[in-house]
C-alpha cells in the first residue's frame, strides 16, 4: 500500500490540517502519564512548521458525552509549548467556532477536542466542511484512528488535498512487511479481555502464521478458540497454543508460559497485541507478560508490539523502546492485521477532486 507521501505535498506557505492521535492518558490531576503517542507524532508537526505558514493539529481524547473540562486538550497544548519552545512562541487550544482573528499569531494552533462535537463521530459533512475550511492541505498521522470512519479521518479528506504523514507511513510500511514477507517462523501472540475483538486477527493469523499464543481472559474462551479451528482445519498454517489461566485468573501458568517461550525461542519475527495477564497492580501484575517481553527481547527476533495496555505496560518496565517497533494503533493495527479495510487509508487513497471555484467559496477563517 503506497500512501500520498507528504514529502511531496506543497505546503510552502500553505495552511495545513493536521489528523494527529493524542489521545493519551491522563492523571487524576490531569497530567499526562505516557506520552508515547504525542512524541510519535513529533517528527511530523516539525516538518510542517518548517515549511507551512499555520498547522492545525487536531485529535480526540478520550470518550466525552458532549463538552467535557477534564477531557480538554489543554494539556497536550502545554507538553507541545514545552517541546517546541523554539518555534512556537505561543499555542492556544483553540475552539473550531471561534477562529477570529487567527491570521495573526500564532502559526501552531492546537483545535479542542474533536468529539465535543458529535459530528466528528457522525461523521457529518457540514462538521467536515468546517474543519476543511480552515486549511489548503489535509495531513493525516493518526495511524490509531485509521480504522474509524469520523469526519476528521474521512470526511475531510473529501474537501482538501490530502497526503500520509510520516508516523501513518512508517506504521502502514512496517505492518505490511508483516503481512508480505516476514521472517519466519512468525510468532503471533495474542492477549487482552476481548474476545471479539481479537478473534478477528487469530483467525487471520490461523492461516498465516508458524505459531499463534493467545493469553490473558481470551484465553478462557477455549471452546470459541478451537471452534474456530475446527471449522477451517483444512486453510490452518499455524499451530495454536492457548494458555491456560492461574486459579485467580489474572495471569497464565508457569506451564504455559514455558510453552509460550519455547516458541519464541525459535522465531525470527514475534508479532504481540494484548498483554496475557493482568498489568494495572504493578509489581504483583503479570508475571506471564514479562516473561514473554524479555524472551522476545532475547531471541532476536524482529519484534512489533501494540496496543495501549500493553504499550503502558512494557513502558512502565522499561523495555518499550528496546522492541523493534512498537505501533501507536491498538485498534487499527488489530484491523490492519486482520485483512480489514481501514476507512483512514481508503480515504488518502482516494483522488482529490477540487470543485470549479472551490468548495467553500471564499475560504474564510470566522467560523460559526
Amino acid at each position: 500500500m503506497i500512501l500520498p507521501d507528504i514529502n511531496l505535498a506543497n505546503i510552502e506557505g500553505k495552511r495545513v490540517f493536521l489528523r494527529s492521535d493524542l489521545n493519551v492518558p491522563l492523571s487524576e490531576n490531569l497530567k499526562i502519564e505516557d506520552d508515547t503517542r504525542l512524541c510519535a507524532t513529533l517528527p511530523t508537526v516539525k516538518y510542517l512548521l518548517s515549511k507551512a505558514s499555520k498547522v492545525i493539529i487536531a485529535s480526540h481524547l478520550g470518550r466525552p458525552k458532549g463538552k467535557d473540562s477534564n477531557l480538554s486538550l489543554l494539556p497536550i497544548a502545554n507538553w507541545f509549548k514545552k517541546q517546541l519552545a523554539e518555534d512556537v512562541s505561543d499555542l492556544a487550544v483553540q475552539n473550531i467556532n471561534g477562529f477570529d482573528g487567527w491570521e495573526i499569531t500564532p502559526k501552531l494552533f492546537l483545535l479542542e477536542n474533536l468529539r465535543f462535537d458529535s459530528g466528528e463521530e457522525d461523521n457529518s459533512g457540514d462538521f467536515a466542511k468546517k474543519l476543511a475550511s480552515l486549511a489548503d492541505i489535509y495531513v493525516n498521522d493518526a495511524f490509531g484512528v485509521a480504522h474509524r470512519e469520523n469526519a476528521s479521518v474521512v470526511g475531510i479528506a473529501k474537501y482538501l488535498p490530502h497526503f500520509a504523514g510520516f508516523l501513518l507511513q512508517k506504521e502502514i510500511g512496517i505492518l505490511s512487511s508483516i503481512l508480505e514477507n516476514p521472517k519466519r517462523p512468525l510468532v503471533v501472540i495474542v492477549g487482552g479481555a476481548k474476545i471479539e475483538t481479537k478473534l478477528p486477527l487469530i483467525d487471520k493469523m490461523d492461516d498465516f502464521a508458524d505459531y499463534v499464543l493467545v493469553g490473558g481472559k481470551i484465553a478462557a474462551e477455549t471452546e470459541t478458540l478451537l471452534n474456530l479451528q475446527h471449522e477451517k482445519r483444512s486453510t490452518i498454517r499455524s499451530t495454536l497454543l492457548i494458555a491456560k489461566l492461574t486459579e485467580d485468573g489474572i495471569d497464565i501458568t508457569k506451564e504455559s508460559v514455558e510453552y509460550f517461550l519455547h516458541r519464541i525461542e525459535l522465531a525470527k519475527t514475534v508479532v504481540w497485541n494484548g498483554p496475557v495477564g493482568k498489568t494495572e497492580d504493578g509489581e504483583t501484575a503479570s508475571m506471564g507478560s514479562k516473561a514473554i517481553a524479555e524472551a522476545i527481547l532475547k531471541s532476536g527476533a524482529y519484534s512489533v508490539v501494540g496496543g495501549g495496555d500493553t504499550l503502558n505496560f512494557l513502558k512502565k518496565e522499561g523495555l518499550l523502546d528496546k522492541f523493534s517497533f512498537y505501533s501507536t494503533g491498538g485498534g487499527a493495527m488489530l484491523a490492519f492485521l486482520s485483512g480489514e479495510t481501514l476507512p483512514g487509508l481508503q480515504a488518502l487513497l482516494s483522488k482529490f477532486r477540487p470543485t470549479s471555484g472551490g468548495i467553500f467559496g471564499r475560504r474564510g477563517c470566522n467560523i460559526r
